[in-house]
């Protein structure tokens, strides 16, 4: 057997009120100076910053601010935090925000201790040094950058996404208050819980041998989305299935769920990536544009996958063959996408690429990827050309 990892050092108070731990827990690992990093207007007219910024405060913690981070978090954002940082003599970051605020945090976070450019780090040019150390507070129930791994920068000059993993970037800590994610717009809500499928099924679908135990807290995961995030579209106050939703992206991408399997495909968050980073569109929606395509394509070559997903998460009785009830697996997550009011082509996503674009973004993936794309069937320019083009209808 393969030997596997799992690390997840991140503490997380999970609650009413979390937030207003960060300082106590940032006085307790003794560090003096904060950037406090954030996204737009919704953090300072909910008061959350505020919160943030006294439990601070209280504990005699000095503290500059960063705000303006955007969706599909820009690498300007991070120089900009990075130079803030040298020049105030930060030594330690709380991110107050969602994904694209955490992941930000951990760019700037590199980019402190690494010297040099740190767009080198993102481009697998060199390897980082130990990061900043970073708290999080997370607003929205999506990426689970909170206790992951996982960093996605966007850089403008060419619009190029690209993703680093690294357990140095993994936070501290994470205060996670559902009552956070009460005000957000169904949009986002969907694009969350889209993102947190797709984080679990990227997992989920590979060629190794899986561990009974670790398929079945996937599925659970799986299950347990469905359900609350259905009951969101019905009842966005739904506090109890927000919860459920904020624990779920937390689980889904701190590596739980790829113990034991030989850790996924990830070829639909590649090729999403070169998608978001040419039209700047949202990634929950970029992701659920391109499964269904990168599905029927992949299918055939580990069909019981397929199956086992419509059996065990979305309760299809088997008929017919491995490949049929595949298929009505791949017909279902359509559907549960189209419930949560999700786009499950590119043209639904409001995009329409030429085929000159198509084929510059095909040939990112290569770039970045090295030739070929995922594992559970290894994608090659040509593939990804073609899935892109039978996800635009």
């Amino acid at each position: 057997m393969a030997l596997y990892s799992y690390y997840t050092p991140t503490k997380v108070l999970f609650g009413g009120g979390a937030e207003e731990m960060a300082g106590k827990l940032i006085k307790e690992g003794g560090y003096k100076k904060v950037l406090v990093h954030f996204g737009g207007g919704s953090a300072v007219k909910s008061g959350l910053l505020g919160r943030v910024c006294a439990s601070l405060d209280a504990e005699g913690i000095k503290y500059v601010s960063l705000g303006g981070v955007v969706p599909n978090p820009r690498l300007s954002k991070v120089y900009e935090g990075i130079d803030l940082s040298l020049r105030e003599g930060v030594d330690f970051i709380l991110a107050v925000g969602g994904g694209s605020v955490i992941d930000s945090a951990k760019a700037i976070a590199y980019g402190v201790t690494s010297g040099g450019d740190v767009w080198d780090i993102y481009t697998c040019k060199r390897e980082p040094a130990v990061p900043l150390p970073i708290g999080a507070v997370p607003t929205i129930a999506a990426a689970g950058s909170e206790m992951s791994n996982s960093s996605v920068i966007t850089n403008e000059n060419g619009w190029i996404k690209r993703g680093y993993n690294n357990d140095l970037s993994r936070p501290v800590f994470a205060l996670m208050d559902p009552e956070l994610t009460l005000s957000l717009p169904k949009y986002q809500t969907s694009c969350g819980c889209v993102d947190i499928m797709m984080h679990t099924l990227e997992r989920y679908f590979n060629r190794d041998k899986n561990m009974e135990l670790t398929d079945g807290i996937a599925e659970a995961l799986m299950r347990t989305v469905i359900k609350n995030a259905q009951r969101l579209m019905k009842d966005p106050l739904d506090l109890s299935a927000r919860a459920e939703i904020m624990w779920a992206s937390s689980l889904s991408h701190n590596g739980l769920t790829s113990f034991g399997n030989g850790g996924g495909d990830w070829a639909c968050h590649r090729l999403e990536h070169e998608l978001g980073g040419m039209f700047d569109v949202a990634h929950g929606a970029g992701l659920s544009a391109i499964w269904g395509s990168w599905a029927r394509y992949v299918y055939k070559y580990i069909p019981h996958r397929f199956a086992s997903l419509a059996v065990n998460v979305y309760g299809v009785s088997p008929c017919g063959t491995e490949d049929e009830t595949a298929v009505r697996g791949i017909e279902a997550t359509e559907d549960f996408f189209r419930s949560l009011e999700m786009p499950v082509t590119i043209k639904e996503l409001g995009v329409e690429p030429t085929d000159r674009q198509i084929e510059e973004m095909a040939d990112k993936c290569c770039i970045v990827c090295g030739g070929t794309l995922g594992t559970a069937l290894p994608l090659h320019r040509d593939d990804m050309i073609n899935i892109y083009k039978a996800a635009l209808n």
